[in-house]
């Protein structure tokens, strides 16, 4: 038996819902130093819980680096600023929402 999406009411399959929210959320990237002289970049906007945990894998994957989600926020380890707008442009968010 397919899953039902809850927001759309339409199987998992047929549901387009996290396409559309994903046009409609505004990215912030931030850059903070933390203990040790590390750095992490902090993903925040993100409206979905979900969301964000298939986002924090795929980043994971692309920089190899680890990381985690807390709430609605993604947190890389490591600088990627420079590359980041490039694989959220891939992910199907809009250029001009994504604020680096």
């Amino acid at each position: 038996m397919n899953e039902v999406c809850q927001t759309c009411g339409l199987p998992k399959n047929l549901c387009a819902c996290e396409e559309i929210s994903k046009e409609s959320q505004r990215i912030n990237v931030i850059l903070k130093k933390v203990k040790f002289r590390k750095w992490i970049t902090i993903i925040q906007g993100l409206e979905d819980h979900e969301t964000a945990k298939n986002l924090e894998k795929v980043l994971k994957k692309k920089f190899a680096c680890g990381g985690t989600v807390k709430g609605n926020k993604i947190e890389l380890q490591g600088n990627h600023k420079k590359n980041i707008k490039k694989v959220l442009l891939e992910q199907g968010f809009k250029e001009e929402l994504i604020d680096v």
